[in-house]
């Protein structure tokens, strides 16, 4: 059976086995989706990375609602950026939830209902793009697209630990996605990796800006003083100060600048004239004033339309004036670091103020587009539990050296699994809730065997032999080094972590068994792995 087939099985499976339906607009048929993966070529670049579509964005053969289903349209053809993105061999799942046309930062907003936190099911997920980065990152999904106007594309990624990457606006086009502001949206991508984002991205763009000269050595990053943040949650403030710190060991050169441009524009994107354009967007279908409009969507949509045209104006030239002062502070940095938001709130803190709650969400990210910038969101650390996101922004053109400054944020350690711990396994679950990612596919080197143990819930055993060994299926993970300690701490016997050697020639901690566990267990070495052990017991 082609891995992509077993990888589709998994997803569905893990999407009944986390029960979360408000993530899903429109879900595939499970026999369609298995039936374009067995007929896909396994040498394509993506081949068989599963895709979730924010419901925003145009899928042939899937309604585009963008979170309101009275204004759902049928389109007939896929959004560019999906074509590209299939066209490499990605599988398309379905679309995602989203704060109803694209306006919030909070994935509430949303008659399909309320998106919340992996991490906390108190707290929000974040928006607009939500249901696209919680089937990232509860490992549905492999790759998301979402948008992002005002942050959507990084305050999700924050939220549940895993990369949301912001192209500099115009490089991966728009077309065939339902705009909020059109002059201001970008469409981005999730994933939980940094390699699998920027793998993505190189299918999704189809323009190129030239980045701006650097002159040779270290990494110059900006970052702000703590008083310069403003008001945070407890503990996110140190969060920032340790991301700093993590540069500062990498080599980075690290100086403070005053965020006060960036800060005052943020604030224009909503208080200002620019949210007329989101009238100019759906403004005309909201008047209808149909019963599924969110209210308070509805609500900043219509108010948007009585904003006169020489406030634009005036607006457009203090931004033009606001832009040159950021760009001049950011000076030869290569760019600036800063916390994606200032906190995480409840689902009932954003039900008590809805406007305010947003408001604050944005204070770091609303400014980005409306500077033309790149910028890419990253898992840096946890908070009380809670995932803190940190966030680079840079010139245009910068979005590969964001992505290379990004890797220093955020260490992380393989980890090799076999069994109960595969995706869409009752384990794999621990993986998640400690941060771990999946990196990709692959077999062990021809050197092991595996055993059905006895245990509850079941699990295979994994033993090197020196002779009469196979490759074995396996995926490689990532955890932070915290979590492959919590993880090693809370293992049971007869299970072990120790070196395995993979098909590539590489080798990665992963879960081994001592050998007294192996009496009376079933050698299952000649199935190949412990899904298709499974499938053989289900057949």
């Amino acid at each position: 059976m082609p891995l992509a087939v077993h990888r589709v099985r998994a997803a569905y499976d893990r999407i009944q086995a986390t029960d979360r339906p408000e993530i899903w607009i429109s879900l595939r048929p499970r026999a369609e989706v298995e039936a374009e993966a067995a007929a896909l070529d396994p040498q394509l670049p993506l081949a068989g990375r599963l895709l979730a579509v924010k419901g925003n964005i145009d899928v042939a053969g899937l309604p585009t609602t963008a979170g309101c289903p009275s204004y759902a349209y049928e389109p007939e053809r896929d959004a560019p950026v999906v074509a590209a993105l299939r066209a490499a061999g990605a599988i398309v799942l379905g679309t995602t939830n989203l704060d109803q046309f694209a306006t919030g930062l909070v994935g509430t907003r949303s008659p399909y209902g309320a998106v919340h936190s992996v991490a906390d099911p108190a707290r929000v997920a974040g928006g607009s793009s939500s249901g696209s980065a919680v089937a990232v990152a509860l490992g549905i999904a492999d790759l998301a697209l979402g948008t992002d106007t005002a942050g959507s594309g990084r305050v999700p990624a924050a939220f549940n630990g895993i990369v949301g990457l912001k192209p500099t606006p115009g490089l991966v086009p728009t077309e065939g996605v339902v705009p909020a502001c059109a002059s201001l949206d970008c469409v981005t991508v999730f994933a939980r990796t940094l390699p699998e984002a920027r793998e993505a991205f190189t299918h999704m763009a189809t323009a190129t800006v030239r980045p701006p000269r650097r002159e040779p050595g270290p990494w110059r990053i900006a970052i702000v003083t703590p008083d310069g943040l403003g008001e945070m949650d407890p503990g996110w403030r140190e969060a920032y100060e340790a991301a700093t710190a993590r540069l500062a060991v990498a080599g980075a050169e690290l100086q403070s600048i005053d965020p006060a441009p960036f800060l005052e524009a943020a604030a224009m994107l909503y208080e200002g004239a620019f949210v007329a354009e989101r009238y100019a967007a759906v403004g005309t279908f909201i008047d209808k004033q149909t019963d599924d409009l969110d209210p308070t969507v509805a609500a900043i949509i219509t108010r948007a339309r009585d904003i006169p045209a020489h406030r634009l104006y005036s607006d457009q030239r203090h931004l033009d004036s606001l832009k040159a002062k950021a760009l001049d502070a950011l000076g030869d940095a290569d760019a600036l670091l800063l916390p994606t938001t200032p906190g995480h709130p409840t689902l009932a803190e954003v039900a008590a103020d809805p406007l305010g709650s947003n408001a604050r969400l944005g204070r770091f990210t609303n400014s980005t587009n409306l500077f033309g910038l790149a910028a890419v969101a990253v898992p840096a650390g946890t908070v009380g539990g809670l995932p803190f996101g940190a966030m680079l922004i840079g010139p245009a053109g910068t979005d590969e050296r964001l992505a290379q400054l990004a890797e220093l944020l955020t260490p992380r350690v393989p980890l090799a699994v076999v069994g109960a711990h595969l995706t869409g396994q009752p384990l794999n679950a621990q993986l998640l809730a400690l941060g771990g990612r999946f990196v990709r596919a692959t077999t062990t080197a021809p050197e092991y065997r595996l055993h059905a143990l006895r245990t509850d819930p079941p699990k295979p055993g994994l033993v090197h032999t020196r002779d009469g060994g196979a490759a074995i299926e396996a995926e490689v993970w990532e955890l932070p080094p915290e979590g492959l300690g919590a993880l090693v701490a809370a293992l049971p016997r007869p299970m072990t972590i120790g070196s395995v050697a993979l098909a590539d020639g590489t080798a990665a901690p992963g879960f081994l068994c001592e050998p007294d566990a192996l009496h009376g267990a079933a050698d299952i070495t000649a199935t190949g792995g412990w899904r298709a052990h499974l499938a053989a017991q289900g057949e």
